[in-house]
This record gives C-alpha cells, structure tokens and sequence, in this order.
C-alpha cells in the first residue's frame, strides 16, 4: 500500500532533505545511507568478481592477453574521466532519477525522455547479465561439488531465474539491511579479490613469462582467418576485447540513484562515483594478471571459448579451483543484489515522473520506503531481455549473453553521454554543486563523448562470422542482438514521444511548492583525483 508523506511544510528539513526540496522531491526514500554505503553500491555493481570473470573470454578471444594487460588501463582511464563528468553533476543535482533528471534539468523534456529510457535499459540488462554470469559460475560450482549435477545451458538458465527472484526479494524485505549488506560485499570484494590473486601467485607450480601477459596477441574471433597483425585485428578484432573492461567498469551512476538515501549527498555521492571506478580499475587489473600469468595451459582456454574457469581448473589443485570459484559466485550474487537496488530506483524516479506506462504502479513506496512494483517490474523485465539464452549456438561463445553485455554497455554509456553533452553547451550557466571539475570540465568532456560515440559504435557489431548477414555459416543464434534491443527501445520511445509523450511528458514533475532558488555558490575546484 502506498505511503502519503507528510508536507515539507509539517516537518522539518535537513540540509539534504532541503536541497531535494529545491530540485523538486518530498524526500519519501528513506536517508540512511553513508557516504560508504554509497560508494559500497557502485563499487559492488563494477565488480571485479563478476566482470572480470565471466567477460574474460571476449578479451582473450579477440586479442588475447594484450587486450587485458594493455587495454584494461586504457580504458579504465577513459571511464574514470566518464565518472568524473558524472561526479560533477550528481553533485550538483543528487537526485535518484539522476542521469535522465540532469539531461532534462540542463537541457528540454525530450533529452530527459531519451536519456531516461536509455539508461533504464541499460541498468535492466546490466542485472540480467551479472545474474545470468552468477548462474554460470553456481553452475559450474554445482558441477564441481555434485557428480550427478551436469551443468547443462537450461539448469544455468534455472538458477538464473532463482538468483533473480532472491534478489528482487532481498531488496524488497531487506530494507533494515541492505545498506550494511552494501558494506560487506566491498570487503568480500577486496578480501575475495587478495585470495584469488594470491592463490593464482603461489598454488601453480609454473606461470607464464612478461613477454606473454604483455606482448602475445590471439585472435579466436573468426574473423580475418586468426591473423593477429593486420587492419582487422587492429581496428575490428582487438576494439571488440575491450568489452571486458567496458562491461565490467559500469553501473556505477548508482552512485546517484541511491543519493536520496544518502547523507550529505552533494559531496558523498560525487565522490562515491569516482571513486568506485578508481579503486575498481586498480584492482581488476592486478586480479586480470593474476588470470594472465597462470592461464599456461593456452590450448586448454582456447577449447573452454576463452572461458576464464579453464585457467583455474587447468593450474589449481580441484581444492583451490573450487576456493575461486565459490569466491567469484558470491561477489557476483553481491553485485546482483546491488544492481537490483540501482535499478529499482531508477524505475521508480522516472515512474514518479510519469515517464513509464502504469507510472502510478511503479511508484509507489511501502511503508517502510522500498519501491517494491518497481523492483518486482524492473526484475521480470530482465528476464524477458534474457530468454535468448536458452538456445545454444554452434559457434561454443555465448553470443547471448555478450549480447546482453552489449545492451548494458550501449544503454548505459548512451544515457551518460547526453546529459556529458548537454552540461558542455551550458557552459558557464551550470551551476555547479560542492564538488566541481572548474575550468577541466570542457577537455574532460569531450573526452568523454567522443570515447562513449566510438563504443557503442563498436559495440553493436557482430562478435563472430556466423553472426554476419550473408556469411556461409550465418545462424541467427549467433547475432549480436544488442542493436536489435537498443535500437528497437530508440524506435519504440521515438515514436511514442513524437505520437504521444510530447504532449504531455514536461520532465520532471515536482511534489513541493517550495520554490528552486539557484544553487548556493560552489566551492573552489575540487581536485577530480
């Protein structure tokens, strides 16, 4: 049952529930969270036990070790100047609509309809593939701890759908909780992460040279019949590799989703976000390695699609393999949990302005300020983007799921970029909150556009020949469906907005009649890193 909050003017007002007022809000999500527990969120859904994990193959794939060891830092950079971007604006705007109510605040109705949508797909496939990825890696646990469990592609299938119930049912009866449960997957993320790099270091009896983790190049993708010096593998092959660390290092505009339930807001949720990706990006890489260094049995990953299981099962004692994979399982559930709860108030902010049909269903908070519609909609839809994956492919890569990856990627960082682009045509008529990129804004973001235009360019291409309309071998099991999916949410809100939402959808829709005086001045420039 929906929850009727008492008037701004009845009760009084904290900095924070002061500052929401001004954007427009009754401050109805409860503020308990720390300035931890918001970067707890982020770091949590970036994930280095799930992506790391369950992407590798894409990197080994198509480009082999030099895409981790080389591309892992390069473009962890581009996404930390990405965050730096976004730090700038959740600060100055902490809402839980965030990315689509800065895109609208800063620029019309229509960026905000865009963007919003955008980003709401992007974070329901971000859920579907880090719950589907957990599935895999229970699986294969299940695999290695039961003789009579076979692991086959509909029992992955199953516990994916078990995984995401527990999910949505934790965030909804969780509520006393699950900011400390936030807590706790940091430090099983760290602690977790040590163990298997230390693991990695000391159980093989043999490891692989530098020359190998730095310089060796493969290319199992199919295309350019495996030539590894070419135009292809350089610009088409090896760009592909970098989905890992583009994958991986996402999701971290939670940051802001969850800012209304956050304490001291402007500044916690600003430096929450870059932070999550600071700290993400140094610690995948020492873990990714790891990977590289004890993967010596070459022939043995290549036969496993590049899966990452085939490293730990080929140079850990069956102890120690099952010790990494039950480590990077629960990580994964961690970070499912977490996507779960961005993604609720993401569907739920943009309900509350009306943005989503039956807005008024997933809208409503319960008693105790949990969006439970919200979370039980936004999870079933992650199901449905999912079904794919029940049918295999002859090709022995899980294109569906990299399909999946694609969709979080494509409809998170397109959502970032609009509003990245909008703050940079204001110019000096952003006002700016407490934590502010000063004069840098400008470099940053175009770096940051132009970054984001490139990968999702590359991102709706097709990972494997027999995904190639036209090709011998095409099979539709094998398509990179992400264009279909983004492209089919573009057209589907493209024409319900120039038919319908036009009319009628005015961005956000304030619950105060307080008015929106301009910001209090920012304070000096706040040095990004």
């Amino acid at each position: 049952m929906a929850t009727t909050p008492a008037s701004t003017a009845e009760q009084p007002m904290d900095d924070d529930a002061r500052r929401l007022a001004e954007l427009g809000y009754q401050q109805e999500l409860h503020r308990k969270w720390s300035g931890f527990s918001n970067f707890a969120i982020s770091f949590s859904i970036i994930s280095i036990l799930a992506g790391c994990f369950t992407t590798f193959g894409q990197a080994w794939n198509n480009g082999g070790p030099v895409a981790v060891s080389w591309g892992w830092p390069l473009i962890a950079l581009f996404i930390l100047i990405i965050g730096f971007c976004l730090s700038e604006l959740v600060s100055a705007y902490p809402t839980a609509g965030g990315i689509y109510w800065w895109a609208a605040r800063m620029g019309r109705p229509v960026h905000g309809w865009f963007t919003g949508w955008l980003n709401l797909i992007g974070l329901i496939a971000v859920t579907a593939s880090v719950d589907y990825g957990c599935a895999t890696f229970l699986n294969l646990t299940l695999s290695a701890l039961f003789e009579g469990w076979e692991g086959t592609l509909r029992q992955a299938f199953g516990l994916f759908v078990i995984i995401l119930v527990l999910h949505g049912l934790i965030n909804i009866f969780g509520h006393r909780i699950i900011d400390v449960l936030q807590n706790v997957s940091v430090w099983w993320h760290v602690a977790g992460a040590a163990v298997v790099v230390g693991i990695l270091v000391f159980v093989p009896d043999d490891h692989q040279s530098f020359g190998f983790v730095f310089t060796e190049r493969f290319n199992n993708s199919g295309f350019a019949d495996g030539d590894t010096g070419g135009l292809t593998f350089w610009f088409y092959v090896l760009p592909l590799g970098f989905l890992l660390t583009q994958y991986t290092i996402t999701g971290f505009d939670a940051c802001a989703h969850v800012s209304e339930e956050t304490r001291g807001a402007s500044q916690a949720a600003a430096r929450g976000l870059w932070r999550s990706i600071f700290y993400s990006a140094i610690g995948g890489w020492i873990l990714l390695l790891a990977f590289l260094f004890a993967a010596t049995d070459v022939e043995a990953v290549n036969a496993a699609g590049g899966f990452s299981g085939a490293i730990f099962e080929s140079a850990l004692t069956p102890f120690f393999f099952k010790t990494v994979i039950i480590i990077s399982t629960i990580g994964q559930f961690f970070c499912g949990m977490s996507c779960v709860t961005s993604m609720s108030r993401m569907a739920y902010a943009f309900s509350r302005d009306r943005a989503v049909p039956g807005w008024r269903l997933w809208s409503r908070v319960d008693r105790n300020g949990t969006p439970v519609n919200a979370i039980i909609g936004a999870t079933v839809a992650g199901l449905v983007l999912t079904l794919p994956a029940l049918f295999p492919n002859s090709a022995g890569i899980p294109v569906a799921f990299y399909a999946v990856v694609s969709v979080a990627v494509i409809g998170l960082y397109l959502s970032f970029v609009i509003p990245i682009a909008l703050r940079l045509r204001m110019g000096d008529r952003f006002e700016p909150g407490p934590w502010t990129l000063g004069r840098k804004y400008k470099v940053l973001g175009w770096i940051a556009v132009v970054e984001i235009a490139v990968i999702s360019v590359y991102f709706v291409l097709p990972i494997v020949p027999a995904g190639v309309p036209g090709n011998p071998d095409f099979t539709w099991s094998a398509v990179n469906y992400a264009p279909l999916a983004v492209g089919g949410v573009l057209l589907g809100v493209g024409s319900w907005w120039w038919l319908s939402a036009r009319k009628w959808f005015a961005g956000p829709v304030r619950t105060v009649d307080l008015p929106s005086p301009r910001p209090a001045p920012a304070a000096p420039a706040d040095e990004p890193a």
